[in-house]
């Protein structure tokens, strides 16, 4: 079946846009824009994703204010007669639009009967760069083989929540987003079911995965990394990102050493240091403050309420809730992955970002000894 992209002149594949190469029904290609008030006062979260395989297509926004309180729209329909023309994609009341390639997104959530409106527009002050690819393999079968870049930039727009409006100061806020496709392991995709009858996956003693972002005046610092429940990395990432007006490459960091404090009984950020080993064996340590939270779960990451992104829900879905994302006994069922927006701090610099986080089972390092 022929879609609008296959006008294009990027087939890379002796067939059409309709379909991807393999059959994996956790297939998902996502965006996600994210960000926050300086002040730490409100955030945001919206997105979209599409899982060809499963004829699914959702998408969802979430805003969520100092205290806790947290306002989730989520849409779902099919993929099918969903697309609106080259580079617009739409759920319902909400459209994702690439107003320029890799420097200009929009994503816009119409009037609704939940309430919740936006119009974010966000513009890439730095180049958008991509993740180390991530494959892996467990017992013969791939858990996870997928693709990401991500980009920050300044944002312009509104948020509107049961008609209180927020026009939105982009020199009060910072803003990023992200663009993955591929077979996905964990949330976001890859909590889908893999089929029925399967030996059960290999249970690590513990895992720790964190990602920074963070956001100077004149740079980008980003770095990932997985590890075991000894310390020792699986997987990792970083590098340092330069404006586009410079014209300066990018730098490399070839490590990232942690002392991190953890809020009581939870695992969540509470502060604490990174330190960066750039390629020409400098470092630089980043003192990280909180300011607030949100949590990618209840917005479809994860299953809550019954759903979850990649599921069907027939073609014209919406539903909105509000809750208490502060108390952790609401965030228990989506809590396997955190996302931190904090205040930054390195070389007298002061900036913001993101740590974002998956810490399960044994670390012996930071006191934790079991699951």
């Amino acid at each position: 079946m022929l879609t609008a992209h296959d006008e294009l002149l990027c087939h890379q594949l002796p067939t059409s846009f309709d379909h991807v190469d393999q059959s994996d029904l956790r297939w998902v290609e996502r965006i996600v824009m994210y960000g926050f008030d300086k002040s730490g006062d409100i955030n945001v979260m919206t997105g979209l994703a599409r899982y060809p395989n499963r004829n699914v297509t959702d998408a969802y926004a979430m805003i969520t204010r100092r205290g806790g309180e947290t306002r989730v729209v989520r849409m779902s329909t099919e993929i099918l007669g969903s697309d609106t023309g080259l580079g617009h994609y739409t759920v319902g009341p909400y459209t994702y639009s690439v107003e320029e390639p890799l420097r200009r997104v929009r994503s816009q959530l119409r009037a609704n009967e939940q309430g919740v409106t936006l119009d974010l527009t966000l513009t890439g002050e730095f180049p958008a760069y991509e993740q180390t690819p991530a494959f892996h393999r467990e017992r013969g079968r791939i858990k996870e083989d997928a693709r990401r870049f991500y980009q920050n930039g300044r944002v312009e727009g509104y948020i509107e929540v049961d008609g209180e409006r927020l026009d939105i100061d982009p020199d009060r806020w910072w803003f990023g987003r992200d663009h993955s496709w591929g077979v996905r392991n964990g949330p976001g995709g890859g909590s889908l079911p893999e089929g029925t009858h399967m030996q059960p996956g290999e249970i690590p003693d513990g895992v720790l995965y964190y990602m920074g972002i963070f956001q100077f005046d004149d740079q980008i610092v980003h770095f990932a990394q997985r590890e075991t429940s000894t310390g020792q990395r699986w997987q990792f990432e970083g590098e340092i990102l330069h404006p586009i007006d410079t014209g300066r490459p990018a730098d490399t960091i070839i490590d990232v050493e942690h002392e991190l404090k953890f809020r009581e009984q939870r695992r969540l950020i509470a502060g604490g240091v990174f330190t960066i080993l750039r390629a020409d064996r400098s470092s630089t340590s980043i003192e990280v403050a909180p300011l607030c939270d949100f949590w990618p779960g209840l917005a479809g990451y994860q299953e809550f309420n019954g759903y979850a992104s990649g599921h069907w829900r027939g073609t014209d879905f919406i539903d909105g809730f509000t809750v208490d994302s502060s108390d952790p006994d609401v965030v228990a069922p989506v809590s396997l992955v955190s996302e931190t927006l904090c205040e930054v701090r390195m070389d007298g610099k002061v900036g913001h970002g993101l740590v974002e986080m998956v810490f399960m089972g044994a670390y012996p390092r930071y006191g934790y000894t079991g699951w």
